[in-house]
C-alpha cells in the first residue's frame, strides 16, 4: 500500500488526524508521500515541519515534496524575498492571504504586510527559524515516482518529460494543466489547487481538499488497484467521474 497526503498548510492537528487514519488503516509503516505546501495559513507550520522531519529521522518511509508556499517561506527567511513572480495578484508572502504571518507566528515572530522595518524583521526571523528547517526545505524533492504514479505538488506541463519540467510549473501550474484531458503516460497525483473534496479526474488525482481553508485534511491510499480516501467511517473509493 501507498499513502498520500495533500496540502497541510500549517495545520498540525489535521496532520495528526490524517496520520491516525493511516495507522488505523494498517499503514503506519507503509510509504507515505506528502504533496507539499506544508506551511502558511494554519497556526503551526513549525510543528508540521518538526513532525515530518522527526518521522524521517526515525526511519519512516516518508517522501515530502516541495510546494510553492514552502518556497515562499524559504525565500523570505534565506533571502528576504517577499514577492514570488508567480503570484499574479502581486501580493507578498507577508500578506494575510498568503499566510506568511501565521507561519512566522508559529516561530514566535509577530509580523504582517504593514511591518515597517523589514531589515530588523528579517534579522529576527533568521534568528528564530532553525537553519535545519531551511536546509530540509531546500532539499525536498520536486517530484516523486512510486507504484506507477507521478507525485508532484501542483502538476506538470503536459507533453514535457518530468526530468525537463520547470520548477515553477511543478509547484505553481494551473493554466494549461487543469483543463488538459490527455493521458500523461502515468497517473499524476497532486495538490495545490484547493477543492471542497479530493477528486479523481481520470488522468490525474487532486488531493488538496482545502485544509488550508479550514476543511479536513483527507489522506488517500493506493492498494495496488484503486485509490481510496480515508475517513472516520473507513475507506471511500476514489474513482473518476463517469
Amino acid at each position: 500500500m501507498l499513502y498520500a497526503i495533500g496540502d497541510i498548510h500549517g495545520y498540525s492537528e489535521q496532520l495528526d488526524r490524517a496520520l491516525a487514519l493511516i495507522r488505523a488503516d494498517g499503514g503506519a509503516d507503509a510509504p507515505h508521500v506528502f504533496l507539499g505546501d506544508l506551511v502558511d495559513r494554519g497556526p503551526d507550520s513549525c510543528g508540521v515541519i518538526e513532525k515530518l522531519m522527526s518521522g524521517q529521522a526515525a526511519g519512516r518511509d516518508w517522501t515530502v515534496l516541495f510546494g510553492n508556499h514552502d518556497r515562499m517561506f524559504w525565500q523570505f527567511v534565506t533571502r528576504g524575498v517577499e514577492h514570488d513572480p508567480a503570484v499574479k495578484s502581486g501580493k507578498g508572502w507577508l500578506h494575510p492571504a498568503l499566510g506568511g504571518p501565521m507561519t512566522l507566528a508559529s516561530y514566535g515572530i509577530t509580523a504582517d504586510d504593514e511591518s515597517s522595518d523589514r531589515a530588523r524583521l528579517l534579522t529576527e526571523v533568521q534568528a528564530a527559524v532553525p537553519q535545519s528547517h531551511m536546509d530540509w526545505i531546500a532539499a525536498l524533492p520536486r517530484w516523486h515516482r512510486a507504484a506507477g504514479h507521478l507525485f508532484v505538488h501542483a502538476g506538470i506541463r503536459p507533453g514535457v518529460p518530468v526530468e525537463d519540467q520547470a520548477e515553477d510549473d511543478l509547484i505553481w501550474i494551473r493554466d494549461g494543466w487543469l483543463d488538459d484531458t490527455r493521458d500523461h503516460g502515468e497517473m499524476v497525483v497532486h495538490g495545490h489547487t484547493a477543492l471542497d473534496y479530493p477528486r479523481h479526474e481520470g488522468n490525474r488525482i487532486n488531493l488538496d481538499g482545502g485544509a488550508g481553508y479550514g476543511r479536513p485534511l483527507i489522506p488517500a491510499v493506493f492498494d495496488g488497484v484503486d485509490w481510496h480516501l480515508l475517513t472516520d467511517q473507513g475507506r471511500e473509493i476514489l474513482r473518476p467521474p463517469t
